[in-house]
């Protein structure tokens, strides 16, 4: 089996992979420090968990916008799993990134690209719920053609309570009906975070799609996408583990 290991800015994800199925996905708090046995005493106990045992792993494949984290990703996979890593984009991609910097593109907006062009015929806006909203358009081809980048949520809302003394801090929930109109603080903040995000998530891709100028699919994924699903028709599909199966293509592109 694959073992695949997305590492962002605020957690990194590991997922037992067989084929393109995902058998079973971790994470962890993203630490640059943490070293390749801390890594190894913590994986081997959930892969037992599951009923695997280590040797299972066959392949590795590393994607990381946490450069500093990404040493002792390798140490784990060669030393633990006696494999050498394939890491995403270090010989490039297989997409074009037309864009005016594309040495600057974060592993994890290729790998989505790559995922979902394969999975999903033209145009494409992929939306990304994670420490950042990243905002990505691909055209029919597959290409980059560019994208926006937005404070997450949780950024959002950690900005909002640290900056005014008086504010709780409050769970990221859908508020409990539609009223944009609160009659408490906590009830405001819920209302500020929550419809402030959906709006944003509306409005930009309304300009995006008026940019574009052809139909366009939007497609969603990270772990807070499906908070949102239920109230906005904005998404035409939501794939949660869309960075987890461009990890997966492109371990196949390379066993080819």
């Amino acid at each position: 089996m694959l073992l695949a290991i997305d590492a962002g800015n605020t957690n990194v994800v590991f997922a037992l992979v067989e084929g393109r199925e995902v058998k079973a996905r971790w994470r962890i708090a993203t630490d640059p420090r943490r070293t390749a046995d801390e890594y190894a005493v913590w994986l081997s106990q959930l892969l037992t968990l599951e009923g695997y045992e280590r040797g299972v792993v066959t392949g590795v494949v590393i994607g990381t916008v946490v450069p500093r984290a990404l040493h002792n990703l390798e140490v784990l996979s060669q030393k633990y799993f006696g494999c050498t890593p394939l890491v995403a984009g270090r010989d490039g991609w297989p997409i074009a990134l037309d864009v005016e910097e594309p040495q600057s593109v974060g592993a994890d907006r290729a790998l989505n690209i790559i995922a979902a062009h394969a999975n999903h015929p033209g145009d494409l806006i992929i939306i990304d719920f994670g420490t950042a909203a990243t905002f990505d358009v691909a055209d029919y081809t597959g290409a980059y053609k560019g994208g926006i980048i937005a404070p997450g949520i949780n950024l959002s809302l950690d900005a909002l309570v640290t900056a005014a003394a008086k504010l709780p801090r409050i769970a990221i929930e859908a508020p409990a009906n539609t009223s944009v109109i609160g009659r408490n603080t906590v009830d405001q903040m819920h209302i500020g975070i929550y419809w402030g995000y959906i709006a944003m998530i509306e409005g930009l891709v309304a300009r995006m799609k008026a940019e574009i100028g052809r139909p366009v699919k939007v497609i969603a994924t990270g772990g807070l996408a499906v908070l949102f699903e239920k109230q906005t028709d904005v998404f035409d599909v939501i794939e949660p583990d869309l960075t987890i199966q461009g990890l997966a293509m492109l371990w196949e592109r390379s066993l080819r």
